[in-house]
């Protein structure tokens, strides 16, 4: 499955930590900066998956579910760290769910929004994916 969990660098400090989303982190160039708040535990976000564009997403704060899937397998991965991030390639459909209170989110994308690029029905996109991808 095309996906990696990438650490981000951690500056500890007394005064608090820093992390830094830098170019050389994330094998994209970033176009579009967006993140998700406020979302209520039982909702779910995503449930699409890209043509081209690829995202890093990071919770930072709460935590939250990924669901993953390729069309052969599916995987969870549980975001709950501000210093490491889940990159997503195109091609992966992903849903995002479990939202713990006062979770945020960040999603760094390749490319600008762009309706074209989404599939936005899991069965068209099992049935694209190899046409598509």
């Amino acid at each position: 499955m095309k996906i990696e969990i990438i650490s981000i660098p951690k500056i500890e400090d007394r005064r608090g930590n820093l992390s830094v989303i830098e170019k050389a982190l994330i094998p994209f160039e970033m176009k579009r900066v967006y993140y998700l708040y406020d979302v209520p535990s039982a909702a779910e976000r995503g449930g699409h998956s890209h043509i081209k564009q690829q995202e890093f997403l990071v919770a930072l704060s709460g935590s939250f579910d990924v669901i993953l899937n390729d069309g052969r397998e599916e995987k969870k991965v549980t975001l709950n760290k501000p210093f490491e991030g889940l990159l997503i390639k195109n091609g992966i459909w992903r849903e995002l769910k479990n939202f713990s209170s006062g979770s945020v989110c960040l999603v760094v994308a390749s490319d600008v929004f762009d309706e074209e690029d989404y599939i936005r029905d899991f069965e068209e996109y099992l049935n694209t994916k190899d046409n598509v991808l």
